[in-house]
């Protein structure tokens, strides 16, 4: 049996044991299908009301609320059980947000353009548009991503500000390919947008994006190695870029 049926499997098998807590789960979460018309706008709105909500990505799962909100990011953090010097990412929409949330000046819009949409995450300075005070404290940089994935894209488009992105589990937890991974987090959650199985369930995908560090000029420094990870390396030195070995 190949990986990815393993896992529809086992997320068939959670869903099964989980039967008869069914409307126990439906009070704690509004689980909603990204296929449903429009759940992407339901998603924004979520965010607007300052709810931690459950998302699929073009890598794992993630959780997700208003990156500028303080109480949101709070929330989200407690939810996590994340040490507060840890930072998250933000997810946006477009090339131009990067340059608006992230100190980008020095990076071309060609190589932005290579590099995204895709699972990626760039680390830049942040702008001092970026002012909440909760988000990311103890660095004066900010991850930023613009998933290849329908669903979040429409959803941060609506929202139309930055949206703090962070994997859909507690702190130390594996990441998660389907929702039922992590029902153990659906009571502090308004709502879990369900995009089934992702990542074509392949366990080495539970790494997530690749992280990168852009933030100095001519260089590049590899945080954490994810998804597609040598395809990005080859992108970046064939930009010019040198590594930061540490």
């Amino acid at each position: 049996m190949n990986i990815f049926k393993k896992i529809q499997l086992n997320c068939c098998i959670v869903r099964k044991k989980s039967a008869c807590t069914k409307m126990k789960l439906d009070k704690m979460a509004t689980i909603i299908n990204c296929k449903e018309d429009k759940s992407y706008i339901k998603a924004a709105d979520f965010l607007l009301n300052g709810h931690v909500i459950a998302v699929p990505t073009d890598t794992i799962y993630g959780l997700a609320c208003s990156a500028n909100c303080p109480d949101a990011i709070k929330k989200l953090y407690t939810i996590k059980g994340r040490d507060a010097a840890k930072p998250v990412a933000i997810c946006v929409t477009y090339i131009s947000d990067i340059r608006k949330w992230g100190e980008a000046t020095h990076l071309s819009d060609q190589l932005l353009n290579s590099l995204l949409p895709g699972p990626v995450t760039i680390v830049l300075h942040k702008t001092k548009l970026l002012d909440n005070p909760y988000l990311n404290p103890h660095t004066s940089k900010i991850g930023i991503r613009i998933p290849n994935y329908d669903f979040i894209n429409n959803m941060s488009k609506v929202f139309n500000m930055p949206v703090a992105l962070t994997s859909a589990n507690f702190s130390n937890e594996p990441s998660t390919l389907c929702v039922q991974e992590f029902q153990h987090l659906y009571k502090h959650l308004g709502a879990v947008f369900d995009g089934g199985v992702l990542s074509r369930g392949l366990e080495r995908n539970r790494t997530g994006s690749t992280v990168i560090d852009l933030s100095e000029i001519g260089k590049y420094r590899i945080i954490r190695k994810g998804i597609s990870y040598e395809n990005i390396v080859d992108l970046l030195q064939s930009h010019g870029l040198t590594s930061i070995v540490e």
